[in-house]
């Protein structure tokens, strides 16, 4: 299973574990309240492309087979679901709670109170680390290695 040619299939197989561990951990901090992405629906396809990504992995490792290019896509669709997560969440989450701030003020006739501060959570993060190291890997199919550095010498080169 671990033969020399395949044991680079290691590195996607600890990514999607950890892109799929990262679905559950703190994805928002609001205030002291963290809110992790599980319940959330992009949480839910990064479980998922995480866990395909292992598969994928320990299936390339038991046949011997090539399975980047599938790892590629996949790490592309997670990175793009991380990033858009990082950009958007922090931001969405901010405008709720202001939302829920006044509409409290209103019913309870009083002034309204500051907005809580919003940090992503280590979970965006994480997942944006391990869906990285899933393009990179994927990328690799791209790069050939040449076995040696080597010259044609042109027999009709007359200079």
């Amino acid at each position: 299973m671990f033969r020399p040619g395949m044991r680079a299939y290691i590195a996607p197989l600890v990514a999607g574990a950890v892109l799929t561990a990262s679905a559950f951990l703190p994805w928002v901090v609001v205030g002291e309240t963290s809110m992790r992405g599980v319940p959330d629906v992009a949480a839910l396809w990064i479980a998922g492309l995480g866990a395909l990504a292992a598969v994928l992995a320990t299936l390339s490792l038991i046949t011997r087979k090539n399975s980047r290019h599938p790892l590629l896509l996949i790490g592309l669709i997670a990175l793009g679901i991380m990033f858009l997560s990082w950009r958007i969440m922090p931001k969405s989450i901010t405008a709720r709670a202001l939302i829920r701030s006044q509409a409290l003020a209103i019913v309870e006739n009083r002034a309204v109170t500051d907005v809580p501060t919003v940090a992503v959570g280590s979970g965006i993060y994480l997942g944006l680390a391990a869906a990285s190291a899933l393009v990179g890997f994927g990328l690799t199919i791209v790069v050939k290695r040449a076995s040696s550095a080597y010259v044609v010498a042109d027999p009709n080169d007359d200079v």
